[in-house]
């Protein structure tokens, strides 16, 4: 007998990667607003600097949307339920997190803080529920990969 999907679990199956609707439907309407307002933000901020590509981690961490150029600019996880956005930092970018440590929210400092730092760099997984936490990866990503100035 198959379960029911829990609040997390990832979008597994492999036949195709998911379209908006699937997105849509696992993680639902409100935090597919923050998923398509997160993309139109990279869009009118990077305009044509990342072609999102859907990767699929295998049965445990199903499907992503990554966002990269020539490094990881961030990853999208559609989780069911909630949405996720994955933002790695490296090393110049864990010093400038930290020159500014006490501008950023008190969640995103001790979500730095918990996560692990591997040789490519801390991965922070910000689930994103409110304006505010789409507020807060947004902020990361202009740390990380200033945008192009706009003619």
């Amino acid at each position: 007998m198959k379960q029911s999907p829990q609040i997390g679990d990832r979008i597994t199956d492999k036949s195709a990667s998911p379209d908006d609707s699937t997105v849509r439907d696992w993680i639902g309407p409100g935090a597919f607003k923050h998923w398509i307002s997160l993309q139109n933000w990279i869009e009118e901020f990077y305009p044509g600097v990342f072609a999102p590509e859907w990767l699929h981690g295998g049965k445990k961490r199903g499907w992503s949307l990554r966002y990269k150029k020539t490094k990881a600019f961030c990853t999208f996880v559609p989780e069911y339920k909630r949405f996720s956005a994955v933002v790695v930092l490296g090393g110049a970018e864990r010093d400038k997190f930290e020159e500014r440590r006490y501008v950023w929210r008190s969640q995103l400092v001790k979500l730095y803080d918990e996560a692990q730092t591997y040789p490519d760099g801390k991965f922070l997984t910000i689930a994103i529920s409110s304006a505010d936490d789409r507020h807060d990866v947004t902020e990361l990503l202009t740390m990380k990969r200033p945008p192009p100035s706009r003619a």
